[in-house]
């Protein structure tokens, strides 16, 4: 079926709200002549006369009546979902969901969109909190953050915080009775308190490194979790060796509360990144959190 053109439909309710070729034309940015060309073309279409023609007024005929009352409003309700739109472009609003690991929920995702979430109060965010590497495209999410070297390469990447690094500590209570490992294969033969990635359903793997060297130990214990929260709380109860982002352990190791192990096989790498697909046109409300996020140049 052949499809209907459009602007002549719009080009007969305009002249018949106005009773005017003139100030019809005037309205739609066109000339007098090209706006009766249109009403005669879509007439002969019909095959049917839809305004009355005099030297001083134009009005509907009864067809054009009934078609009017038929189409009209619908052009009206397309103009005020065209101003909604505007309205969401100049007012941003709608829900941005993210997937993400908690540590970097709590340190990075919610402190730098706290003041924007206050200010722009029509943006909904929804976290999800997964180890695990997500499709985001496949599962719907807008975007995901996660380590800088574990992001696919068709992805953009921006990052969103420093360099970090990893710590591996325990209570002084465990060091008590227990060796304090000199290098990380000695945590084979330790306690350690593990994470499982909810996605893969595997333990997390120790990943060490010094002088450019990279190591990675599979340690084993009597606790695992899946999420870092209560890793800290078992370090803590004296439950074994954790191993997490130094930021974790930080106000605790200070403290004495934990003590650190192997630092000098704990370097620095990338931190965490934003990454989302290509996308031309993105959502107000997206491009906000993306500025949000980004690190200044």
């Amino acid at each position: 079926m052949a499809r209907r053109n459009l602007n002549d439909l719009l080009s007969f309710v305009t002249v018949a709200r106005e009773g005017s070729f003139t100030r019809a034309a005037a309205l739609l940015g066109v000339t007098q002549s090209a706006l009766s060309q249109a009403i005669r073309g879509l007439e002969a279409r019909l095959d049917i006369r839809l305004l009355t023609r005099t030297t001083r007024s134009v009005s509907p005929t009864v067809a054009g009546e009934r078609l009017m009352q038929a189409i009209g409003h619908r052009f009206d309700e397309i103009e005020t979902e065209l101003d909604l739109l505007t309205e969401l472009r100049d007012k941003p609003a709608g829900t941005v969901r993210i997937t993400c690991g908690d540590h970097v929920l709590r340190t990075t995702l919610l402190p730098k969109i706290t003041p924007l979430l206050h200010e722009y109060p029509d943006i909904k965010v929804e976290f999800d909190v997964d180890y695990g590497l997500r499709d985001i495209v496949a599962d719907r999410f807008d975007a995901g953050v996660r380590m800088g070297d574990t992001i696919d390469k068709d992805m953009i990447a921006i990052p969103i915080g420093p360099k970090l690094r990893m710590a591996a500590v325990a209570a002084p209570a465990y060091f008590a009775t227990n060796p304090k490992p000199k290098t990380p294969h000695d945590l084979v033969a330790h306690r350690c308190i593990n994470l499982r990635f909810p996605t893969s359903g595997g333990l997390s793997v120790w990943e060490f490194e010094r002088r450019r060297h990279p190591l990675n130990v599979r340690v084993d214990g009597q606790i695992v979790f899946n999420t870092t929260p209560p890793v800290v709380t078992a370090a803590l109860a004296g439950l074994g060796v954790a191993f997490l982002p130094e930021d974790e352990f930080a106000p605790h190791i200070e403290e004495g509360r934990l003590v650190r192990v192997l630092e000098d096989w704990c370097t620095p790498f990338p931190g965490y990144y934003l990454y989302y697909p290509s996308r031309r046109q993105p959502p107000p409300a997206f491009s906000l959190i993306v500025d949000a996020l980004r690190l200044p140049a």
